[in-house]
């Protein structure tokens, strides 16, 4: 099964290590660019761009790398949203992570999310309307 991993940058270095686990499970795991070149040892995690207004491609860098994303995700059987606490909210879901969300429910696919429901975030009505599968943080329950 090959599974898209979608995530907060902030999330990149949880996300590197579920990456192994669920590698040695057998799947097939597709990291978002900035993360992939991470696990590879290309660039660091204090070289997240945080600031598009100020990266030299500006915002067509980032538009790139969202696109670049959602052509992963329709390559995909499904995509894992990891979800940690950031901003003093746990479980966050931010707002380019329910953009891969609602590209993986366009294309009808299964939405995992590893953690469970974000607390207190503006975008939960998206979010469940999506109709994610809740893991709870039990990879096993991924259904392929």
């Amino acid at each position: 099964m090959k599974l898209a991993i979608c995530a907060s940058a902030a999330f990149y270095t949880n996300v590197i290590d579920y990456s192994y686990t669920l590698e040695d499970a057998g799947f097939d795991v597709v990291l978002p660019k900035t993360a992939a070149n991470m696990k590879a040892g290309k660039l660091d995690h204090r070289e997240i761009v945080s600031d598009w207004n100020k990266h030299p491609q500006g915002y067509h860098g980032k538009a790139l790398l969202i696109r670049g994303h959602f052509t992963e995700i329709e390559k995909s059987d499904a995509i894992l949203v990891m979800n940690f606490e950031k901003h003093e909210t746990k479980n966050y879901i931010g707002p380019n992570v329910l953009m891969e969300m609602s590209t993986a429910f366009y294309l009808q696919k299964p939405i995992y999310v590893l953690n469970g429901v974000p607390e207190e975030s503006p975008l939960i009505d998206e979010i469940l309307g999506l109709e994610p599968i809740f893991l709870d943080g039990d990879l096993d329950k991924i259904k392929y």
